[in-house]
């Protein structure tokens, strides 16, 4: 209220001077509330952009956490398939054999093993895995195991069920002629 009304009305007996006191004081805070009103909204702001840069480095660290827990699970798998390997290799008996050529990645290896380490991969009973850069032969019971823990070690593996399927031999047009046995491929 103005000096002049606020003057006017206590003489008139309409207010009494508490009230006008109250009434000084209300608009004082009205003013202070208007100046913090102001200042929250920058603070409101900052406050506003340090949490988002919080949240956004919880996110950083949950992700890199996550990343160090794949690490360390995909490090544990590769030891799992080192020690199988390890375990229960099949020595190659005779290195001068003749070469059993196979495929890793698009690229053709060679491994030299003996003519019955040769069928017993042919028929499944064997398999080819590889394990820090070597080429082993194991048996396929193991390779079952490797191939569980991480598929790609397991390099050469003709599974039993899939070799000579009857149902290969009924879709086979040429099954009634006969090859000779003295022609080479």
């Amino acid at each position: 209220m103005s000096n002049a009304l606020r003057d006017q009305l206590l003489k008139a007996g309409l207010v009494n001077s508490k009230q006008v006191k109250q009434a000084a004081k209300s608009k004082q805070q009205e003013k202070l509330i208007s100046k913090e009103q102001k200042k929250p909204d920058e603070q409101s702001a900052l406050r506003q952009q340090a949490m988002l840069a919080q949240k956004e480095k919880a996110e950083r660290d949950r992700r890199l956490n996550q990343q160090r827990k794949e690490a360390a699970e995909a490090r544990a798998v590769e030891a799992q398939v080192k020690q199988l390997v390890d375990a229960h290799r099949l020595p190659i008996q005779d290195a001068t054999e003749t070469p059993f050529n196979f495929t890793d990645q698009g690229k053709i290896k060679r491994l030299y093993i003996s003519d019955a380490m040769r069928a017993a991969i042919s028929n499944g009973q064997m398999a080819i895995v590889c394990c820090g850069g070597n080429y082993d032969v194991v048996h396929n019971d193991i390779a079952a195991k490797i191939a569980e823990r991480h598929a790609s070690s397991v390099v050469l593996w003709n599974k039993p069920e899939a070799v000579g399927t009857p149902a290969d031999a009924t879709a086979d047009p040429y099954a009634g002629y006969e090859v000779p046995d003295d022609l080479i491929w």
